[in-house]
């Protein structure tokens, strides 16, 4: 089982996105991740779509969504350059002035801001890759028990300009 990416270029129409998921719990295939938005072309939209899966059954996913009528074009890009990122929101509840403190550090480290915050609630935003905020999370979990709440976007990725 490998961590598998697709970008689907669609018609950017009412039901796409449905349709497009229906195919995946049709099949009881798993997202892990999926975001959309409109491209540079109103008329089409860009899907981002993360799932585990082995080798056979990656094939079947890339090729049923290949053949369905709203998918112009499918990009396999589990083995390419590409740029990613989560944006990742976290509420911490309950905090004192050293917690205050202690988050503004960890924010900073972590490449994240604080957007909001009374005297005992902070509202975390990171925007980074999958990994860097499961890391984050794993850090306030630790240090900030059972007083987190998380909200995840999915991910977004777009092929590296310049590979090394």
């Amino acid at each position: 089982m490998k961590k598998r990416w697709i970008c689907l270029f669609v018609e950017n129409e009412i039901g796409v996105l449905a349709r497009i998921s229906g195919l995946f719990s049709g099949k009881s295939y798993n997202l892990d991740s999926l975001t959309v938005g409109v491209t540079e072309d109103s008329t089409i939209s860009r899907m981002t779509i993360s799932l585990t899966s082995d080798d056979r059954t990656f094939e079947q996913i890339k090729k049923q969504l290949g053949r369905s009528v709203e998918v112009i074009k499918v990009v396999d890009y589990t083995d390419t350059p590409i740029h990613m990122k989560e944006i990742l929101f976290v509420k911490v509840k309950d905090c004192s002035d050293t917690g205050i403190e202690e988050l503004f550090r960890i924010s900073k480290i972590f490449g994240g801001t604080i957007i909001d915050y009374d005297g005992a609630t902070v509202l975390l935003e990171c925007t980074q890759t999958e990994n860097r905020n499961n890391d984050l999370i794993a850090l306030l979990k630790r240090k900030f028990a059972n007083r987190i709440e998380i909200v995840r976007g999915g991910s977004v990725a777009v092929e590296a300009v310049h590979t090394v």
